[in-house]
């Protein structure tokens, strides 16, 4: 178990100062990995780098992506904050539950923009939501607190070792990649034969599925296996 497995991700951040202050807050408790998904300002920039002080490294090191799903190519385990309850089928936790992650595997904590936080088209491809808790009246954190909560507790967790994921050694988790790989294929062979018909409605089809997929915790053999099923069911049209 090691800080190097962990991932900070942050989708679509709008301000440079808060960028900085993420990217010190991984320093601060020992995390070195900082993903950033089509920021707002240039990245970096003067103030970026300003603002993060002593940890121009982390944003030297940082990776920059377009859009999520390429980024999630080598997580395992995918984790979005949240500050409000979705409506979908998918594992909420508080930050106590995180004693019950396996952070041996390749983890990523999911942040949204100040402005918007995340939509449920980037919750789907989440294992888990976090909810920090908080004022029911006043839930809104600032985008480098609410990472610098999540980073404290789980630096705490892997320093005392006091996590409580247990899981046969016979069974590996398929990874992120090979979750979305699966989908993607089945997604191709639905729309092959024009399974969704109607425009409007696709989208949240579509969030569904990966909601499905992303929350059943499958093997990398079942994965497979369902690969193989739909592989099979697009050559047999």
């Amino acid at each position: 178990m090691s800080p190097k497995n962990i991932t900070f991700i942050l989708h679509k951040p709008q301000l440079s100062e808060n960028i900085g202050a993420c990217a010190r807050g991984i320093k601060n408790f020992n995390f070195q990995k900082l993903t950033i998904i089509n920021p707002k300002p240039i990245f970096p920039n003067d103030k970026i780098l300003a603002t993060s002080v002593g940890a121009k490294n982390i944003i030297n090191k940082s990776k920059l992506f377009d859009n999520l799903e390429p980024a999630l190519k080598n997580i395992d385990c995918l984790i979005a904050t949240s500050s409000r309850f979705r409506n979908k089928n998918i594992k909420h936790i508080q930050l106590a539950d995180l004693k019950k992650i396996d952070f041996n595997q390749n983890v990523a904590f999911l942040f949204g923009s100040e402005a918007s936080g995340l939509s449920n088209s980037e919750v789907c491809y989440a294992n888990y939501t976090l909810q920090i808790p908080t004022n029911p009246d006043f839930k809104s954190l600032n985008l480098s607190h609410s990472l610098i909560i999540v980073a404290q507790y789980v630096a705490s967790i892997i320093k005392s070792k006091t996590f409580n994921y247990k899981k046969s050694k016979k069974v590996k988790l398929a990874s992120k990649k090979e979750i979305i790989s699966m989908t993607n294929l089945c997604i191709r062979n639905l729309e092959e034969i024009n399974f969704f018909k109607s425009k409007e409605k696709k989208p949240i089809m579509l969030e569904n599925l990966r909601n499905i997929f992303n929350g059943m915790e499958l093997s990398d053999k079942e994965t497979r296996i369902l690969s193989s099923v739909f592989a099979s069911l697009g050559k047999k049209r």
